[in-house]
This record gives structure tokens, C-alpha cells and sequence, in this order.
């Protein structure tokens, strides 16, 4: 058989709880369930951190965003820094970016061949967005991580359910012609979406479906000093009437099943084209979202629901239909199983472990189970996360103390073991392990260094106003809005 083709479908902001292959018995998402179904779904794969560039960044480079030196949506990743893309090419491959990948600065591709659909945000630091506004009706906070992200909430549609449809139909195409047209030399597409990414605007009948249905999660009794900072830095106290946690519920779900939607086109067009027979498909995204658990919302947290990811790899004939498996991995192993696959030679310095035996059904035996990730956002403070078995460990670099989970007798991580003296040894063991992983201070010190750099950056691009051939421009006339 021919080289397979690879295809990679990566969204922003999926929690793998609001999947219905992995256990959601309201959101409805039958594209995914039919992919999890023909192929192998993990149940333990985490981000490298939860937050979107660094994610990303780290998904490409399978380096830990510290060894990127990519902390926050700010940071730039170092052209000279190659990516799986780059080493895909050299394995024979076309590579090629469709969508939302949210590079910042002018290299746009970092090792894509071709980029045939460009994304709003595909613009140098300081740079205005071209076309439309992102949002005329609500203010852009809508997109971030504070309170009136989640008051600012309901149905309707949006410049992100545009586009995305873009994405879909554009994707759905290119393969079309790629079947019409055989090339040479395998494909190896990335098709971005943003969805379900907020501002939480839920489709209309969508959102109607979903709004008497949806359930209100409940208070989380002792939760650790680490939560009560991320909450109150966030404008989550008080607490959220429960109004607007249903209203912001429904719209996200909506949004989790208009994504299914579109993804379903994709898949759809693979076996429409039979590229479906040699073609890799893998589904993740590039962290989570809280959607009210734990009385947190977004990403940033080391929640299951934030730094967990959904990931479900298919290929017929090679990787076994509707298994599942517990390995603890990360979205930065990701590169190095493609590269495995591809017979290419694996990137230097990478952090990320392939497994692509356990995927062609033996086991991954080369890989550690177990995984890191690592954040600096709103908070300003460093903080990493092991997770190692049964085991999640935390660490913030100030006064609250660690935090500790046995996945295994406690999945809904009600009881945190942090300051527990009964397990004093495993939380010294995980603590001394985390830090031989990761520096606190080193990313305090080189990131103020990127944050002075990135100053000049931003002032020259708002005043110099350079043109990104990858700017996609925001549609007019595109938005409906109801808010609820």
C-alpha cells in the first residue's frame, strides 16, 4: 500500500467531556462518534499547556513550550525552530495548512508548503484584522477569560460559525481536486477551526435544543487556593447566577454539535472520493473548556475539562475499529507518530514520543506514559502539571500550595490531596520529578525579556500596518445575535 495521506482536524476549545464517544449523553456529535467508531479513541492525552499559542505551538515543534519559549498568546515562535511540518516534507509529503493554526508575527507557515485558506487572526502583532469587524454587536472580551465572556451569551451566528463553515467547504474541495487529480507524493493537510472557542453564540436551533436540557453543574466544596486565585483574578465571585450558566451552557454545546457539523463534510467527502481507504485522519484540540465545572469556565486550569483534549486517531485497515486506550500522552506526541509513520527523521530536541505502534495494534512501549504541561497567563505566575498514572500534581510558583488528584478513585477531582500528610511521599516524588522538567524562574526572567521585545513588535505593526498574504478578511454583514 501506498503511503497514507494524513489529514488532522483540530479545533479550539473541545472538551472531551461534551463528545458523545467519550460519555456526553446530551451533546450530540455523530461525525466524531462515527470516527471513534472506526478508529482508536485516547482517553488520558493532554495539552502542553492550556492556553491556545503555546498549545500550539508546542503541538507543531513537539517541544514543551519552555524549549519553544512560547508562554503566552504573545510569544512568537522562532522560525529556526522546525516543526512536523518541516519534517514531513523532507519525508516526501505535501503539506498543507488550512485554517486556524494562530501563528503570530510574519511567518505564517513555520514549514507548510502551501496555506490554501488563511484565518482572521493571521496578522503581525499591532496590525488591524482585515474586513469586517470581528464582532459588531459584543465587545471582543467575549473571546477572552473574565466575566463578561460568559454574561455576554446566546444564540445566533457569528463571524466563527462563518468561519468554519469556510474552512469545511474549502477543505472539502481541496480533497475533491486531490482525487480528481492524484499528485505524485502524499498529502499531509491541517484543517483549523475556531469553534467552540468563544464568545459562547450558540446556533439558534441549536441553542433551542439544548437550553431546557442542559444541566447546572454544582459547587465544588474545598476547592484548592490555586482555583480560588484563577476565580477571583477572573471576576468569578461571586458566583454566576445560574441563568447565565445555562444561557452560556446551551450556546457552548450548540457550538460543540455546529463544529460536529462541519467536520462531518470533511469525513464525509473522504468517503465520498475514497480517499477515506489510505487516508490518516486524527481529531484533537488544542486544550479544553470548563463550561461551568467546578464553577470555572475556559481554559488555563489543570482540570481535567481544561488540559484534557479529545483525540481519536482512524485508518482503516491499520488502526483497530472502535478501541480505546488509557495511554497518558500529549498533543506533542502527535508529530513525532506521524513522522514514525512516515519513515522521516525525527525532529531534534523533541520532548514529544510517537505512538504509532500502539495505533497499527501493538503497544507503546518506547513511550513513558506520562506527560507535562506547563502555563503563564492572566496570573503572571508560572505553573506546571505532571500527570503520571493514577497521579496529577500540580504546582503554582507562589504561596498556595500544590495540588494533588488520584485520577483513578477521584475522576471528578473533588478532593484535592495537596496538603494531605498521608501522602506526603508520592506528592514530594511527583513535585521533585515536575521540577526536573521545568524552571519557574527561568520562564519569569526570559519571558519579561519576550514581553519587552514583543512591545516594540506591537507598536511598529500598529504603526507600519504590514499586509499578511494569510489574512483572511472577516465577512460582512455575516453576524445575527441574540442575547439571552
Amino acid at each position: 500500500m501506498d503511503r497514507p495521506n494524513i489529514l488532522l482536524l483540530i479545533s479550539d476549545q473541545h472538551s472531551k467531556y461534551h463528545l458523545g464517544c467519550y460519555g456526553d449523553p446530551l451533546v450530540r456529535t455523530p461525525n466524531l462518534d462515527r470516527l471513534a467508531h472506526s478508529g482508536m479513541r485516547f482517553t488520558n492525552t493532554y495539552c502542553a499547556s492550556p492556553v491556545c499559542a503555546p498549545s500550539r505551538m508546542s503541538f507543531l515543534t513537539a517541544r514543551t513550550p519552555s524549549k519553544n519559549r512560547v508562554w503566552n498568546n504573545n510569544h512568537l515562535l522562532h522560525s529556526g525552530i522546525p516543526t512536523f511540518a518541516h519534517a514531513l516534507g523532507l519525508a516526501g509529503y505535501e503539506t498543507a495548512l488550512i485554517g486556524r493554526m494562530h501563528f503570530n508575527g510574519h511567518d505564517q507557515r513555520h514549514g507548510f508548503e502551501i496555506r490554501p485558506l488563511g484565518e482572521y487572526g493571521a496578522i503581525h502583532p499591532g496590525a488591524s484584522r482585515q474586513g469586517a469587524p470581528l464582532f459588531q454587536n459584543i465587545s471582543q472580551a467575549t473571546t477572552g477569560q473574565s466575566r463578561i465572556a460568559v454574561e455576554s451569551a446566546g444564540r445566533g451566528y457569528a463571524s466563527y460559525h462563518v468561519f468554519d463553515e469556510t474552512v469545511a467547504d474549502f477543505t472539502s474541495n481541496w480533497l475533491q481536486e486531490k482525487a480528481r487529480t492524484p499528485p505524485d507524493r502524499p498529502f499531509a493537510a491541517v484543517a483549523g477551526f475556531l469553534l467552540p472557542h468563544c464568545p459562547f453564540i450558540g446556533h439558534k436551533e441549536l441553542f433551542d435544543y439544548y437550553y431546557d436540557r442542559v444541566d447546572i453543574p454544582e459547587h465544588t466544596p474545598n476547592e484548592p487556593a490555586a482555583i480560588r486565585k484563577f476565580k477571583q483574578i477572573r471576576g468569578l465571585y461571586p458566583p454566576l447566577p445560574e441563568e447565565r450558566i445555562r444561557v452560556a451552557r446551551a450556546a457552548y454545546f450548540a457550538m460543540c454539535e455546529f463544529l460536529d457539523t462541519q467536520i462531518g463534510k470533511i469525513l464525509n467527502t473522504l468517503r465520498e472520493t475514497g480517499l477515506d481507504k489510505n487516508t490518516l485522519v486524527i481529531y484533537c484540540s488544542d486544550h479544553g473548556e470548563m463550561a461551568g465545572e467546578h464553577g470555572c469556565w475556559w481554559k488555563s486550569s489543570y482540570y481535567e475539562g481544561s488540559v484534557g483534549v479529545p483525540l481519536i486517531v482512524s485508518q482503516p485497515g491499520v488502526v483497530p475499529q472502535n478501541t480505546v486506550s488509557d495511554l497518558i500522552c500529549n498533543l506533542i506526541d502527535i508529530g513525532p507518530t506521524l513522522i514514525d509513520m512516515s519513515d522521516g527523521d525525527p525532529l531534534p530536541y523533541a520532548d514529544g514520543q510517537s505512538f504509532w505502534p500502539l495505533l497499527t495494534g501493538g503497544q507503546a512501549s518506547n513511550h513513558s506514559n506520562e506527560t507535562f504541561s506547563e502555563h503563564l497567563g492572566q496570573e503572571g505566575i508560572p505553573s506546571c502539571m505532571i500527570r503520571t498514572g493514577p497521579w496529577k500534581c500540580y504546582t503554582y510558583h507562589d504561596n498556595t500550595p500544590p495540588v494533588l488528584y488520584n485520577l483513578q478513585d477521584d475522576p471528578g477531582e473533588l478532593h484535592d490531596l495537596g496538603t494531605d500528610a498521608r501522602h506526603e511521599e508520592i506528592r514530594t516524588t511527583l513535585l521533585h520529578r515536575l521540577y526536573e522538567h521545568w524552571d519557574p524562574n527561568a520562564v519569569l526572567q526570559e519571558s519579561a525579556i519576550l514581553d519587552r521585545d514583543m512591545d516594540v513588535l506591537t507598536r511598529w505593526g500598529r504603526k507600519i500596518q504590514p499586509r499578511l498574504e494569510d489574512t483572511l478578511p472577516v465577512p460582512e454583514g455575516a453576524e445575527e445575535l441574540e442575547l439571552l
